[in-house]
């Protein structure tokens, strides 16, 4: 059975490249969607108080991963790498599954 993936991405940007950022991102979702990936949440982090945060941190999903490997095998992908390196800087990535909301009955 194939089963949907998630994943959370820490995002650090390179100063001073954050047009160059977007226009990857849009770009890269736009290949992620034709597999049935998603970037299901963008959250933008402060680094004001810590330097050592990322800069955004997406919540991306895709349905299996075949899907995700379609993606990061997809030439046109590959033919956005210098602009993905222009603008990030690090990326790190942490694989999970979903779980369900926590059970209210239980909360104090």
């Amino acid at each position: 059975m194939n089963k949907p993936i998630t994943l959370v991405v820490a995002l650090f940007i390179h100063p001073d490249r954050r047009a160059e950022f977007e226009s990857f991102e849009t770009q890269a979702a736009e290949i992620m969607s034709r597999v049935g990936g998603r970037i299901e949440r963008r959250i933008a982090c402060s680094t004001k108080d810590d330097p050592s945060a990322p800069d955004e941190v997406h919540l991306v999903t895709f349905p299996d991963v075949e899907s995700y490997n379609r993606y990061r095998e997809s030439s046109e992908l590959q033919a956005l790498a210098s602009l993905r390196a222009s603008a990030i800087r690090k990326t790190v990535v942490w694989s999970g599954s979903e779980l369900p909301p926590f059970d209210k009955s239980h909360a104090s």
